[in-house]
């Protein structure tokens, strides 16, 4: 294990410093520094390395986090490396941009404060870049089985990756211009500059995965011409219809979808000119909702120099500390201040909005009122509207599930209840050999999860097309982290 007294001598949790504000809305540079080493040995060794380690649990990825604290405080990098890929294809964007449901089920966090797991990992994988340990791993021998992933976000990247690995010729298709999918234009530099999404593809094309951009599966080539061409087909388009807010007012010229205003934004940094690019310098910003996707509109709007920026969430602002209804090792909804909430901008709890107001086609404000709760209803209460100056509005409010592009119509698979493409225990549509894996099945989720069901789902086409497989399959669509192969 890592230093057996550790958590006895080192009691206070130290994560990774981040540059100065003033500094850092000035750029679209990332937002955390790297952490020094002496004082990441320290946080690693605060790992107890338990007798049931419950981060495993909290992981859906299962990561081998114990052994590879012990390997961080013990100075072998090589070594944590190979034990973090063991679990994880892309630690680099998970130990970014996953909120860490593994520390939240850290046995330390009892009573103290959970041991610093993301930092540690990220800081694995950086280093690993920085020494060239990270080679591509391409296949000793090809099967002759052909395989089409659709989507390059995070799942349709592990499932090509593992497929590949395993001698199965995969060609993954993106119908934006440039693979990654979300990471690349949904998620802005500040979190995570796009060099960790090119020097991962790198590796996956010498390891023989194809890419084919700038097709739109559904009209440029059908699903069915797929089915025919391949072995087998994933559904990786992930869930992107946004949730809609059909009040007075959504007409209206300044209202927009959340990613309407990011993914133009996320150009812009990459040297590109959008017609559709929405500049938020001197306007004032209202965010409707505080998630994650909320506080990426945030930090974009500070650094496009906005004149205020406002979010509004209809709910009650969450406690500081764990609920009794969330006790550990449960992922707990707790109040965060994110890097873009530090730097400026206010949060409204409580606040419903009303009506989107204008003039001549125009936002001018939005008219919001204080959420009372009627029967287990969130519902607008009367005689306290109030208009919030606004030239731009962006709804952050979440996501319904995928785009249908003919999956239906074209090879016969179904959607469920909930509005996601419907799927087996073994991630296999109704259609055989059609299988789907990450947000487009599941619904909007983490990236760690997405990266999850893309393992687990290149285990069950690779058995689907071999009879066996020896890939690790970490979860199952039921959400049980167990094999399912």
């Amino acid at each position: 294990m890592a230093d057996p007294r550790g958590f006895l001598k080192v009691r206070q949790r130290e994560t990774q410093p981040r540059r100065p504000v003033p500094v850092r809305i000035m750029d679209w540079k990332e937002v955390y520094e790297a952490q020094e080493k002496g004082v990441l040995k320290s946080q690693a060794g605060r790992c107890m390395d338990c007798g049931v380690p419950f981060c495993h649990q909290g992981c859906p990825l299962g990561n081998l986090i114990p052994e590879w604290n012990d390997l961080v405080w013990r100075d072998k990098g090589e070594e944590a490396i190979e034990r973090l890929h063991a679990t994880n294809n892309f630690p680099e964007f998970t130990g970014r941009l996953c909120p860490a449901p593994c520390e939240a089920s850290c046995v330390l966090g009892i009573n103290q404060p959970a041991v610093t797991i993301k930092q540690v990992e990220v800081s694995i994988i950086d280093q690993a870049f920085d020494n060239d340990w990270v080679q591509p791993l391409p296949p000793t021998r090809l099967t002759g089985k052909t395989v089409a992933v659709v989507g390059s976000g995070p799942a349709g990247l592990a499932v090509a990756q593992q497929l590949t690995r395993v001698g199965h010729t995969v060609a993954v298709y993106e119908r934006d211009d440039k693979i990654g999918g979300l990471l690349r234009y949904g998620i802005p530099d500040f979190k995570m500059e796009k060099e960790q999404v090119d020097r991962r593809l790198e590796q996956m094309k010498a390891e023989g995965t194809r890419f084919r951009t700038g097709v739109a599966v559904g009209t440029d080539v059908t699903w069915e011409q797929l089915r025919r061409r391949y072995d087998a087909v994933v559904v990786a388009t992930g869930a992107t219809v946004p949730r809609d807010l059909p009040i007075p007012g959504r007409d209206l010229d300044g209202v927009h979808f959340a990613m309407d205003y990011l993914v133009p934004a996320n150009r812009v940094v990459a040297g590109e000119t959008p017609e559709n690019h929405i500049d938020a310098r001197g306007k004032h910003v209202v965010i409707l909702g505080g998630g994650d996707t909320g506080a990426d509109c945030i930090g974009t709007a500070h650094r496009h120099q906005a004149a205020s920026v406002t979010t509004l969430a209809i709910g009650k602002q969450p406690p500081a500390e764990r609920a009794a209804h969330q006790p550990w090792p449960t992922f707990p909804t707790l109040f965060e201040m994110a890097s873009a909430h530090e730097e400026g901008g206010e949060r409204t709890y409580l606040a419903s909005t009303v009506e989107f107001v204008g003039e001549n086609g125009k936002l001018t404000g939005v008219k919001v009122a204080e959420t009372e709760f009627v029967d287990g209803k969130r519902l607008p209460k009367a005689g306290t509207e109030r208009i919030i100056p606004a030239d731009l509005v962006f709804l952050s409010l979440g996501f319904t599930g995928p785009e249908p592009a003919g999956i239906t119509e074209q090879v016969s698979a179904e959607f469920d209840g909930r509005g996601n493409v419907a799927r087996d225990g073994y991630y296999m549509t109704n259609t055989e050999g059609v299988f789907v894996a990450g947000d487009a099945g599941r619904g909007q989720s983490l990236i760690v999860w997405a990266i999850a069901e893309g393992r687990a789902c290149a285990a069950a086409v690779d058995k689907f097309l071999m009879g066996s497989t020896i890939l690790p399959a970490p979860v199952a669509p039921t959400d049980r982290a167990i094999a399912v192969l």
